[in-house]
């Protein structure tokens, strides 16, 4: 059997894993093609469909999903990545009938060329194989299975984690983070350059952790190196200055021309990122990306009925013949096409944007190593506004008004030509990245002034606070134990979370997720949500999540030690088991009134991933019973809080009798009577803010990668 795992096939899951899988008894090799992205409801066909043989043919329709199948993907994707030391998609894996791998690899061309064998010529070598050493490449499939699950089921080997990891491992992370960082182009590496925002996310943590402890210096080169790698791909042409949104990298080392791919995950973890750099520097650079980004992805990614879907493809047709595609064609320009477009206003935005008649992919000899983009412009600002404005004597707002006109300009242009393929999969953690950082924002910019107040429509609006209302129901499942995360991918004896269930026979590997790479693992989310539960509890329910969380990362110990770059998340939260003290924010009050979400946006305008925001209802008895049983301080508060307000409204409603004399007389005394409050608790009548500053953290988290999203502090 050879599973094929592939991006470039746009293809419907029809169950034909399992189905092959089902059919391994039969003494022979099959195929059983994977691709990345679906449309459901049509039929598409892959290179197979010209081939001759019906052993080939049979399976030109029927590719798995990579997406809709990730434990398939991630079985053989391992098997691979330990072979040669790397992997990729398309992937090709050459299996037994009892499904362990014989032999693979990644791209394999139609034909000899480039060096490489042809697919057809690894066909003819893998059933010559097979013919002739059949025992040999079975023992050695089952060999390897039995090795990577020795290998991915670590377990701990104790139950505490060692001091020096806890101190230690997000020093580790930033130091080699810091000897990879690019300070010319930004970034950290060399070409190919993929956005990873937990990097980013790890060095605001240290930064943070830094100033506190008086290193202002130190806090400082955390700080730069995030805010020049957010300036530089904001300014590449791996960000789509025309419509919103980033591309998945770059393949030169200035972030210039991309690898065209748009993917959720991307825009949901980078507008959270430009949130926090927002929230860190008060500049609104990084609150007009961020913007930008959840405007596309609610404009172009999201459905009627509110879900938000998984990508878009890189390729897409030059003219109507829709047969003929090719990679960027949707975003790129001629220096003529921007003429027929802007007119008279063309020269502005060529020079802006970096539009030459030669085109200007050419930057970096990687950025267009085979001439495919000659003659066209990716987008791309060499300089920021206040450097092109100046250099016409403009005002800074009136140049960004005419740049903003001729996008626009350029963008309903672009609107006439054929759009790339959506993969309209609705993938749920990745829904929970992009929502949380709809839910951000939405209180993060309500800070802004109104001039640049974002306004969400309500299919923005709705979406995120329908979530977040829905966490009233989630408390009641904090009270038991075991949770049913732990229920279905805990190892109890071990430690850590698989990825998978364990109850599908055809998938042969339960791995511990462990890599913070696209996305950050489910085994680093879960560890946070443990501690950050842990610390809003009190007794033997925050007892229990503080030693799940701990056991987790001991399964992890040498990983945090030797290898932290590869899990920066996972190392905030060896940190977070032992930050001397957590700030919690309590916002007690009527959820839909205007004053309690001005609080809620007041207390978010600040960057603190120390400090855990939690939001209650008086009226709400599930809320109220949870806190009376699991943290009687936070319960009193609330208590206190309800009291104090009904107090006020029936005072209120006694000075509407008493007339006005004696109105005036007890607004004064009430004036009295709040200000006190207010210096002791931040009191108002609608909400109470409880802390000792206006905090702010949201957890954006996805459970383990297995279709679960849930806010644990919004």
């Amino acid at each position: 059997m050879a599973l094929l795992i592939s991006r470039h096939f746009p293809l419907h899951f029809s169950s034909s894993f399992a189905a092959a899988a089902r059919r391994r008894s039969i003494d022979s090799l099959r195929i059983v093609s994977m691709a990345e992205s679906s449309k459901a409801g049509h039929r598409y066909t892959n290179r197979l469909a010209s081939e001759q043989s019906p052993y080939l043919l049979q399976h030109a329709h029927n590719p798995v999903d990579r997406e809709e199948r990730p434990d398939v993907d991630k079985v053989y994707m391992t098997y691979v990545q330990a072979l040669y030391g790397g992997g990729g998609w398309p992937l090709s894996v050459f299996l037994s009938p009892d499904l362990k791998p014989l032999m693979g690899g990644t791209y394999f061309p139609p034909d000899d060329n480039y060096g490489r064998p042809g697919f057809k010529t690894v066909l003819r070598k893998v059933k010559e194989a097979w013919e002739s050493k059949r025992e040999m490449l079975e023992n050695g499939g089952t060999l390897a299975m039995e090795q990577l699950s020795k290998a991915l089921s670590a377990t701990a080997r104790s139950l505490k984690l060692p001091d020096d990891v806890t101190q230690d491992s997000v020093k580790l992370c930033s130091e080699q983070l810091s000897r990879r960082y690019d300070p010319k182009f930004g970034g950290f590496g060399s070409a190919p350059k993929f956005p990873r925002p937990v990097e980013l996310c790890l060095l605001l943590y240290e930064s943070k952790k830094l100033r506190e402890k008086g290193r202002e210096s130190e806090s400082n080169k955390d700080i730069d190196m995030v805010l020049h790698t957010l300036q530089c791909m904001a300014r590449g042409g791996v960000h789509d200055h025309v419509g919103g949104g980033f591309h998945r990298y770059s393949v030169d080392e200035c972030w210039h021309v991309p690898h065209f791919e748009k993917m959720l995950y991307d825009q949901g973890q980078l507008a959270n990122v430009y949130l926090d750099a927002f929230t860190i520097t008060k500049d609104v650079f990084y609150a007009s990306v961020a913007r930008d980004i959840l405007d596309y992805v609610k404009r172009d990614m999201t459905g009627d009925d509110g879900q938000i879907f998984s990508a878009e493809d890189a390729d897409s047709a030059e003219t109507e013949d829709v047969s003929i595609k090719k990679e960027g064609a949707f975003y790129v320009w001629t220096s003529d096409e921007v003429d027929e477009v802007l007119g008279d206003q063309t020269e502005l935005f060529k020079v802006h944007y970096y539009i030459k008649a030669s085109g200007n992919c050419d930057l970096s000899r990687l950025s267009d190593p085979h001439h495919e983009f000659r003659g066209k412009n990716a987008l791309f600002e060499k300089k920021d506004l206040s450097f092109r404005s100046s250099k016409l004597g403009m005002s800074i707002d009136n140049y960004a008004h005419i740049l903003g006109l001729c996008r626009k300009k350029v963008f309903d242009a672009r609107c006439l030509r054929p759009r790339p393929h959506l993969d309209d999969k609705v993938i749920v953690s990745w829904n929970g990245l992009a929502i949380s950082s709809f839910a951000r924002a939405s209180k993060i910019l309500k800070a802004e002034s109104k001039e640049t107040k974002y306004h969400f429509p309500v299919v923005g609006c709705n979406i995120c606070m329908n979530v977040v209302a829905k966490l009233n129901g989630w408390l009641g499942q904090l009270n038991c134990k075991p949770l049913r995360q732990d229920e279905v991918f805990l190892d109890k004896e071990g430690g850590g979370y698989f990825n998978t269930p364990g109850d599908d026979p055809y998938v042969l590997l339960r791995v511990k997720e462990d890599y913070d790479g696209a996305e950050p693992s489910g085994n680093s989310v879960s560890a946070i949500n443990l501690i950050r539960l842990s610390s809003m509890l009190t007794g033997e329910l925050s007892k229990y999540y503080r030693q799940n969380a701990e056991h987790l990362l001991v399964v992890f110990e040498n990983l945090l030690k030797e290898q932290s770059i590869a899990v920066p998340l996972m190392c905030c939260a060896a940190d977070m088991l032992v930050v001397p003290s957590w700030r919690q924010v309590v916002i007690v009050g009527d959820k839909m009134s205007m004053e309690f979400n001005e609080m809620v946006a007041t207390v978010h305008a600040s960057y603190d991933p120390s400090t855990t925001v939690i939001q209650i209802d008086p009226r709400n008895r599930e809320d109220m019973e949870f806190w009376e049983n699991h943290n009687e301080n936070i319960f009193q508060m609330a208590k206190s809080s309800a009291a104090n307000k009904a107090a006020v409204s029936h005072r209120d409603s006694e000075r509407s009798e008493r007339g006005s004399g004696a109105e005036q007389s007890e607004a004064a005394s009430e004036r009295s009577r709040k200000g006190v409050g207010e210096e002791r608790s931040g009191a108002t009548p609608e909400g109470r803010l409880s802390g000792a500053a206006p905090e702010r953290r949201i957890e954006d988290s996805k459970f383990l990668g297995f279709s679960v999203s849930t806010f644990l502090s919004f």
